[in-house]
């Protein structure tokens, strides 16, 4: 089975965008899928990447233009200024990692990590939802099937820390420098906008294993 590895920060308005069109990518071509939260205000940093609070205004108004264009295309609901996604610096520094370790969690379980994900997303994008409170994301999981109060215990276990560390490093060591950013043998395709690119190149290597 060919491996579909995603690099994202479970507060990206691109990987929630991206969500249905990645799901169907994953589907066509039955790939497996991982999930791969990282630590994207240190990465990037180390990269080239820039978080967006640190933009210029005049970057950051055009953020909103293609974030509000995205969301009209695509038909999927969005608030540009969402209530609970910090526009200065957070007062809780690991306010988005903690939906992360959640995904994480699911995911070393065994579990179909990716309708949780995408529903997180949507409660912080869509829906003026806190994930960062650990009662919204038990009730988000719950919502969606999952054992939510088992999951928010899992989100600080050695194990789920020690898998968030590992994927971070891997994105250090790829060069990933923004999220979403899904790999596909080792090259990079970032931003939801490249789904397309990744498509081909997903039924490009279908059709040289076929042959």
């Amino acid at each position: 089975m060919i491996d579909l590895h995603c690099y994202y920060s479970q507060s990206s308005p691109w990987a929630y965008l991206g969500g249905p069109q990645l799901q169907d990518i994953v589907r066509r071509h039955r790939v497996r899928l991982l999930l791969k939260p990282y630590d994207f205000q240190d990465v990037v940093l180390k990269t080239g990447g820039m978080p967006l609070r640190t933009r210029l205004p005049p970057r950051r108004a055009y953020h909103e233009v293609e974030l509000a264009r995205w969301s009209d295309y695509l038909g999927m609901p969005l608030v540009l200024k969402p209530r609970h996604y910090p526009q200065q610096i957070p007062t809780d520094p690991n306010w988005n990692k903690y939906a992360g370790w959640m995904v994480i969690a699911a995911q070393d379980q065994g579990l179909d990590a990716f309708p949780l994900s995408h529903a997180i997303l949507r409660a912080l994008w869509a829906e003026e939802r806190d994930i960062s409170d650990a009662d919204v994301r038990r009730q988000i999981a719950d919502e969606n099937g999952y054992d939510g109060a088992a999951l928010v215990a899992a989100e600080r276990t050695s194990r789920v820390q020690e898998l968030y560390q590992a994927y971070s490093a891997e994105a250090l060591a790829l060069g990933v420098f923004g999220a979403p950013s899904y790999v596909l043998d080792g090259v990079i395709y970032w931003g939801q906008d490249r789904l397309g690119f990744l498509d081909r190149a997903l039924a490009k290597k279908r059709a040289g294993q076929a042959s």
